[in-house]
């Protein structure tokens, strides 16, 4: 019997979206493009619209939510969210929309996702833990630093989906003007590779068969700085750590038992 497996359709700043499915019972994460696009993206992994059960959103922001409502009218998907991210969002309220408490756990079909709040400069972010009740999946793509409770809700995952979103150096000699890259660096901003590394460290980790860099900056970051810094703190070689990328995501990863 399949467990769980997982894969991005796209992840950075243009649009962002994952794939999570665990015993016929698929989800997405975050929907950052339109349905013409998302379409040809699905194709890649063999998958249509109407295969999902539900979307779920991180936060309101574009990259994250754009294509949300008219991909979840076209097959009239259930959709997942906070009430601060649907009160930024100004979507009506409709049968299809389910409003989740940050702190506690649901169900949609043989998943079960735990949703944790971050610290981001969005009206009520969440970020999502999704067990098939034997592997732990983690995913971090928008946060401004790591909190304790972050830690816990990540430590002992099975795999990790975590933000390496820039460079410090990179983004300091940059052309962004001063004021985006004080957002960037912020606690509600995003995590920078090191940062992202020293959350991993944090972590319990004895458990992890896969872990990706994710949201990464196209200007302020580089696959492999990313990958150097998660693969130090593992002791692992850096070819071991995935990379999603904007244009592709990343293909199909599955856990298995261990």
């Amino acid at each position: 019997m399949q467990g769980l497996r997982f894969a991005s359709l796209g992840s950075g700043s243009r649009g962002n979206a994952m794939v999570i499915e665990a015993r016929g019972t698929r989800v997405l994460l975050d929907c950052g493009f339109g349905p013409r696009e998302l379409t040809v993206r699905l194709g890649r992994l063999g998958l249509a619209l109407d295969d999902f059960a539900a979307i779920l959103v991180t936060h309101e922001h574009s990259d994250h939510s754009a294509g949300v409502l008219k991909c979840a009218r076209r097959c009239s998907l259930e959709i997942f969210l906070t009430h601060g991210t649907l009160l930024a969002t100004g979507w009506d309220q409709s049968r299809v929309l389910h409003l989740i408490d940050s702190h506690r756990p649901f169900t949609v079909g043989e998943l079960e996702i735990n949703p944790f709040p971050v610290p981001h400069d969005a009206r009520e972010p969440v970020q999502y833990v999704f067990s098939d009740g034997i592997h732990r999946l983690g995913v971090l793509t928008d946060t401004g630093c790591a909190t304790p409770h972050i830690i816990n809700m990540l430590s002992g995952c099975d795999a990790l989906v975590l933000e390496c979103n820039h460079d410090v150096e990179m983004l300091d000699n940059s052309a962004y003007h001063w004021a985006l890259k004080q957002r960037i660096r912020g606690r509600l901003g995003h995590l920078d590779n090191h940062a992202s590394a020293k959350l991993l460290a944090a972590l319990d980790h004895s458990r992890l068969q896969h872990v990706v860099a994710a949201h990464l900056s196209e200007q302020n970051n580089t696959p492999h700085l990313a990958r150097d810094a998660l693969a130090e703190v593992l002791g692992c070689s850096t070819e071991w750590i995935g990379v999603a990328s904007q244009e592709y995501g990343f293909p199909w990863r599955e856990l298995n038992p261990m």
